[in-house]
């Protein structure tokens, strides 16, 4: 007997120290603070979501042996099945789109901004499935999109689901949703550095250092997956890259402003496309982007894909320059259809190639004038990959650092700063261009601006302030001014005969000598929730408290008052 009572002890003990661990992870993570459990947890699901990316590409470098174009000529591309690829893929997006719910055609980056600055970052598990195999089958179908848009929404997908299914504090679901994003970038292009500075740029727009040590380990582990199963590739380090000399400074300033024009060109019909497309039928926007693609793919297939065959043209040796001018204008156009009409992917390989085309055409073109520019071809090229897509995305630090990751050379960087300048300066103040991403949220009718105090408010959960010194008594007049006396100060709170909790207080009358007890309903949240889905309630009256419940109503674990509340907030923390 006694030993059924030890081992009764023990199981009893165990159980209360996993319970009060799983307590002190929750309180842990409800912080806005760098922890042990924040940067494990993230690395789990960067693990997570690396190997979904892997996978992705895996399959996509399987399907594209067999069909990126390799036909330069009119008369071969006719009669070569890959060029009517876009056709076949357009209408296979469209089967996979149809056999899912309305509810979950959204996706791409802009999507998961959205996502992620008013939901927390959780994004339905259901869009999963048609990101990977609708943005798959456009990349196989050579459409110039980049394999970094399903990357973004695969990633975030993969940790903010697992993250969801571990209940952590919606302020951590957020992080973790970030450090998804990163594993993913830095799975795609080997680019871990430029996967962090893009996530802080574009998608999280703050920084903040308890989200950098998750995000920074997250990006390490998908460089880390990429390089076990592909190598340590630098896309771009077969470009040529020649430090070039401080007298060519002022033709690179010139550079900057013809860059920045094509820029803000390229934003401005890229988003005219797509609100002219908005509302059209699906079926109508995918065939007319295919018929777009094919058209270019007959006659110049270099123009087709994310961007890496645009860039092969422009490193060849002796271009020609109108033949540069023509590829430039096909791939934009091929770009245009098919970002503008819907088609799944990203846009980063595309402004890529675009970017290059620019670089080079520019180079040639001063060459001319100045025949000493010959040899920094390749650096043009790169440089033109920096400003179109850290104008465009208005992402320059991770545009600069994605190009020396992926060429591996450091001699691209005095260079291609000195040129973002003037091409950001004539973008954003000349033309009055934006973020695409940014626009193209406010094309779709989703919001992604959050006033400061609940943003703040967002990156703290309840149990960051809950007081856990509470008293909670079943409905029982005979014994409530008894509890209330005992309480010491403590919330007192009642479940009354309907099952609804109250909070029960003592009022003084002022016009005799007595006390009465008076009582007001209060509402529930989940212990995941953070202090602005509180402060919502709250601050209608600014009065009041809420209790705090961990899985049902039954279990309760803490109580938030308004004062609380408003103390952190005036205290800076938030």
């Amino acid at each position: 007997m006694q030993i059924k009572r030890n081992k009764a002890a023990i199981i009893h003990a165990k159980a209360a120290t996993r319970k009060y661990l799983r307590n002190e992870l929750r309180d842990k993570l409800s912080q806005s603070k760098i922890s042990v459990q924040l940067c494990g947890l993230a690395l789990l699901f960067a693990i997570i979501a690396s190997s979904v990316i892997i996978l992705f590409r895996l399959l996509l470098s399987w399907a594209q042996v067999y069909t990126v174009p390799e036909a330069t000529d009119f008369s071969s591309t006719v009669t070569d099945w890959r060029t009517y690829l876009p056709i076949v893929g357009a209408l296979l997006i469209w089967l996979v789109a149809g056999l899912g719910s309305k509810r979950y055609r959204r996706m791409g980056i802009a999507y998961v901004m959205h996502r992620f600055k008013l939901h927390y970052g959780k994004i339905p598990l259901q869009s999963a499935p048609g990101q990977f195999f609708q943005a798959l089958i456009a990349l196989i179908a050579n459409f110039s999109v980049g394999k970094e848009g399903p990357a973004i929404h695969l990633g975030a997908v993969s940790a903010s689901y697992f993250a969801e299914k571990f209940k952590l504090p919606d302020n951590s679901v957020r992080i973790m949703c970030a450090s998804g994003i990163a594993a993913g970038i830095a799975a795609v292009f080997n680019a871990p550095l430029a996967a962090v500075l893009f996530v802080f740029e574009v998608i999280v727009r703050e920084y903040k250092i308890h989200y950098f040590f998750p995000i920074m380990l997250s990006a390490i582990c998908g460089a880390l997956s990429s390089q076990l199963v592909f190598g340590n590739i630098h896309e771009y380090d077969l470009i040529t890259v020649t430090r070039i000399p401080l007298d060519h400074y002022p033709i690179l300033a010139i550079g900057g402003i013809v860059l920045g024009c094509a820029a803000a060109g390229f934003n401005h019909s890229l988003l005219k496309m797509t609100a002219i497309g908005q509302h059209w039928p699906l079926i109508y926007r995918l065939m007319i982007a295919a018929s777009v693609t094919t058209l270019i793919g007959l006659f110049l297939p270099q123009a087709l894909g994310a961007g890496d065959l645009a860039i092969q043209a422009t490193i060849i040796d002796n271009p020609s320059l109108m033949f540069l001018f023509a590829l430039l204008i096909a791939k934009i156009i091929a770009t245009i259809a098919a970002i503008g009409f819907g088609i799944p992917g990203g846009l980063i390989g595309p402004l890529y190639g675009i970017g290059a085309l620019i670089g080079a055409i520019l180079a040639l073109v001063s060459a001319m004038f100045f025949p000493s520019i010959a040899p920094y071809v390749g650096l043009y090229t790169v440089i033109g990959m920096t400003a179109m897509m850290g104008v465009c995305l208005s992402a320059p630090l991770a545009a600069l650092v994605a190009l020396l990751e992926l060429t591996n050379d450091a001699a691209i960087i005095l260079p291609a700063m000195f040129v973002t300048i003037p091409a950001f300066l004539i973008a954003y103040q000349g033309f009055n261009t934006s973020s695409v991403f940014l626009k193209q949220l406010d094309i779709m009718g989703l919001g992604y601006k959050v006033p400061p105090v609940n943003q703040g408010l967002q990156k703290k959960g309840v149990r960051a302030i809950m007081d856990k010194r509470f008293v909670i008594v079943n409905d029982n007049d005979a014994l409530l001014l008894e509890v209330m006396k005992r309480a010491e100060g403590r919330p007192v709170l009642v479940r009354n005969a309907e099952a609804q909790i109250e909070m029960l207080s003592i009022e003084m009358q002022s016009f005799e000598d007595s006390t009465t007890l008076s009582r007001h309903k209060m509402e529930g949240f989940s212990d995941t929730a953070t202090l602005n889905e509180v402060y919502e309630l709250l601050a209608i009256k600014r009065r009041g408290e809420v209790y705090i419940y961990r899985g049902n109503t039954n279990n309760i674990v803490g109580v938030i008052s308004w004062a609380n509340l408003w103390q952190e907030i005036r205290s800076g923390q938030v």
